[in-house]
């Protein structure tokens, strides 16, 4: 109990951060967020996050300059937050100068975190599912056109945790920098004909357009994603820290789930089963390729 009571504790000064990016911060004003002393309270940070606070602050403000660089017509001066050396911080960070990445905008490596509580929870999960009652989730088709991903794969992983062993959990940050992204960044399994020899089923990425031809980072790669029909599951709303049992629920009801019942049947082959991030006021969703029968 004492060690939820510390990630709850450093989960509040994340939760502070993210919400006062553009304000100052201070070490006082967290601990008393927090409920510890200044220094107790720096030393959980750190301890659970591999970052002081200040650190940690600079990162996500970095970060979000990104992101206002990337998406609006802003100069670089208003998006300094008045930290001192900011051209330099940035360029060391994402190696390239913030006057450059406005204009060309190339893949990166921003800073996104993992809440540390939500994480905590699901490692230290209950055996039993407080959502195996779900029952209430929407079923659609749509439908994917000839494109590419860009993808980083990992060794042996089949999913999400293994992959984050393999790769790190920083592949997030990257995908989401892409200006040109057809959709939101998403997990895949692929299907075998889209795997190479000695690489996981479980891969992380984010689908372009044919002609992207932006510089790829290292260790990442362009695959051609052939078009097709998605069944797509979405699940009802959960709180964030339940993720894994709001899941686990959906994926019981796939298992279930017939859909020659309308008219498809399923075609794991034809591309990547896709996984959306957990997010819980939207519910947990995932698609998974189909063909209209006899088609």
């Amino acid at each position: 109990m004492e060690r939820l009571h510390a990630v709850e504790a450093v989960q509040r000064m994340q939760d502070h951060i993210e919400s006062h990016l553009d304000e100052p911060v201070t070490l006082k004003e967290l601990a008393r967020v927090a409920g510890y002393s200044p220094y107790h309270c720096a030393r959980l940070f750190h301890e659970l996050t591999g970052k002081t606070p200040f650190h940690y602050l600079r990162l996500r403000r970095l970060t979000k300059a990104a992101m206002v660089l990337r998406n609006e017509k802003t100069r670089v001066v208003d998006v300094a937050f008045d930290f001192v050396g900011f051209t330099k911080a940035f360029s060391k960070l994402f190696g390239i100068s913030p006057m450059r990445y406005a204009k060309e905008a190339p893949p990166i490596r921003l800073f996104l975190p993992y809440g540390v509580l939500p994480y905590y929870r699901h490692m230290h999960k209950e055996e039993e599912s407080k959502m195996d009652h779900m029952n209430a989730i929407f079923v659609q088709v749509v439908e994917r056109p000839k494109r590419k991903a860009l993808i980083k794969r990992g060794i042996k992983a089949e999913g999400y945790f293994e992959y984050c062993e393999e790769v790190g959990c920083d592949v997030w940050g990257v995908l989401l920098s892409v200006k040109e992204a057809l959709y939101e960044p998403v997990g895949m399994w692929l299907p075998e004909g889209m795997r190479k020899p000695n690489t996981s089923e479980f891969v992380q990425g984010v689908e372009v357009p044919l002609n992207y031809n932006k510089p790829v980072p290292d260790g990442f790669e362009l695959i051609e994603l052939p078009p097709c029909k998605l069944m797509v599951f979405q699940g009802p709303s959960y709180d964030d820290e339940q993720f894994g049992e709001a899941i686990q629920a959906i994926w019981a009801q796939m298992e279930r789930y017939d859909p020659k019942l309308y008219g498809y049947v399923w075609a794991d082959d034809d591309g990547p089963r896709i996984q959306l991030e957990p997010q819980g006021y939207r519910g947990y969703i995932e698609a998974r390729p189909v063909r209209v029968v006899n088609a």
